[in-house]
């Protein structure tokens, strides 16, 4: 059992930075794969980025990458998503999400979810 906390969201202007850690709960963290996805008001959840258990693969949806990236801290229990040059289409709830090893991009596929936290990107 894996339970996750987002936190870091706030209200930022664009062109700015902002970075998200995902907190873990539980053993065995450095199995999971964890991904970072988003959901803006009246849209479907989206994958931004994901990473594999050792930290040696990632994915990034087209239109976030060079602007976001995914690390991990398997020391802390945290991965984090450190995103720059933010734009207001960037407003949404963000969750971070947990399945064993390997990564994938379907929402359907993780097995564990965090509360979410609301990030807002004023133009």
């Amino acid at each position: 059992q894996v339970q996750l906390a987002e936190s870091g969201g706030g209200l930022v202007q664009a062109g700015g930075s902002l970075r998200l850690p995902c907190a873990a709960s539980g053993r065995f963290f450095a199995n999971y794969a964890m991904g970072w996805f988003r959901q803006a008001p009246g849209k479907e959840r989206e994958l931004v980025a994901a990473i594999d258990w050792s930290g040696g693969s990632t994915y990034y949806t087209d239109h976030m990458k060079g602007r976001f990236t995914i690390p991990r801290d398997n020391a802390k229990n945290t991965v984090y998503l450190q995103m720059n040059s933010l734009k207001p289409e960037d407003t949404a709830v963000y969750y971070c999400a947990a399945r064993w090893h390997s990564m994938v991009v379907l929402a359907s596929l993780y097995d564990y979810w965090g509360q979410g936290t609301q990030v807002t990107v004023s133009s």
